[in-house]
């Protein structure tokens, strides 16, 4: 019998860098030999799916793009029958797969995955939507099993204090964990991957992986 590989959800609104934290998190993944594959949806199209297989890190065939065609929180929860069955068919393709990315389409902060769908989920915020996200108590922010707060280099570009974002983060999230990312320079993607491997594949993460997640973030 075939193993299944762990799935891993990654949600967010549009524009707070899912697509991003993918093409950082994979490489890392890939050099510690685990086998990755991903599904992404977008509405009508597959322009999350081309955009990382222009990138080259994976085989075209281990990137699969889901057209929703309705509202993407439906395709990740209510009904997410498109994403299994993308998963099935690269389960039966690549039988050697140890985990399997699934990117939600862009949605609000009320968005979650069904754990009929996903073994854990990440939820991508960014500082340039406003310091104020962590204490507007989306579920998607508070209830996921890990969140990201991406793109800390704009703080002081768009007037966010950064200070008070991980403050409330911590508190509206009672304790689960936060990461601050820069995915353009690859700040805090260690973290995200220590995470993965701790929680979803049961590896032991290395002494630099394991940081607080809340730590403080230097500009």
């Amino acid at each position: 019998m075939s193993k299944s590989a762990a799935r891993l959800g990654i949600g967010g609104p549009v524009g707070s860098g899912k697509t991003a934290l993918i093409e950082g998190i994979v490489p890392l993944l890939m050099a510690q030999g685990i086998e990755v594959a991903v599904v992404t949806n977008d509405l009508l199209t597959t322009e999350d799916a081309d955009r990382l297989k222009r990138k080259g890190f994976l085989p075209p065939e281990r990137v699969v793009g889901v057209e929703t065609g309705s509202c993407p929180h439906t395709a990740i929860r209510e009904d997410p029958t498109m994403n299994q069955l993308a998963i099935q068919d690269l389960e039966l393709l690549f039988p050697q797969l140890d985990l399997i990315l699934i990117e939600s389409g862009g949605d609000n902060l009320a968005s979650t995955f069904s754990y009929e769908l996903v073994d854990a989920y990440i939820f991508v915020i960014d500082v340039g939507a406003g310091d104020d996200i962590p204490r507007k108590n989306g579920p998607g922010f508070v209830q996921s099993d890990l969140a990201v707060v991406n793109k800390v280099d704009l703080a002081p570009y768009v007037g966010a204090d950064l200070e008070l974002m991980q403050l409330q983060s911590a508190q509206y999230r009672q304790g689960k964990p936060v990461v601050y990312t820069n995915c353009k320079t690859a700040a805090g993607l260690s973290e995200v991957v220590a995470f993965i491997q701790k929680t979803l594949l049961f590896s032991q993460p290395t002494a630099e992986s394991e940081k607080v997640a809340n730590a403080k973030v230097e500009l």
